[in-house]
């Protein structure tokens, strides 16, 4: 995680699991930042469930722009409320 100014980016890599999105709820949540970007353009494997939790912490009180989602990720994010159009592929989409 790295903090610009008043905007917080926080980079996952690899495989993004529930642990993973526990981590990065964690990560959410205690951020300090105004703006807060989730970067995760270098996931290679996304786990339904940890997309799920992903959801949840999306739906707090913080604004988040996330990038790197695919169609499927942004499905099952609309599936649980969170909505973002697929034409904001490869560009951060706020979420909320």
């Amino acid at each position: 995680m790295s903090t610009t100014g008043e905007q917080v980016v926080i980079r996952l890599e690899g495989v993004f699991d529930a642990e993973a999105a526990q981590r990065l709820s964690a990560a959410i949540e205690t951020a300090r930042g105004e703006d807060i970007t989730v970067d995760l353009t270098d996931v290679r494997e996304f786990h339904d469930f940890g997309i799920a939790m992903l959801a949840r912490a999306l739906s707090g009180p913080h604004r988040v722009a996330v990038s790197g989602l695919r169609h499927h990720q942004l499905r099952l994010l609309r599936y649980f409320g969170i909505d973002a159009e697929p034409a904001d592929l490869g560009r951060a989409v706020e979420l909320q």
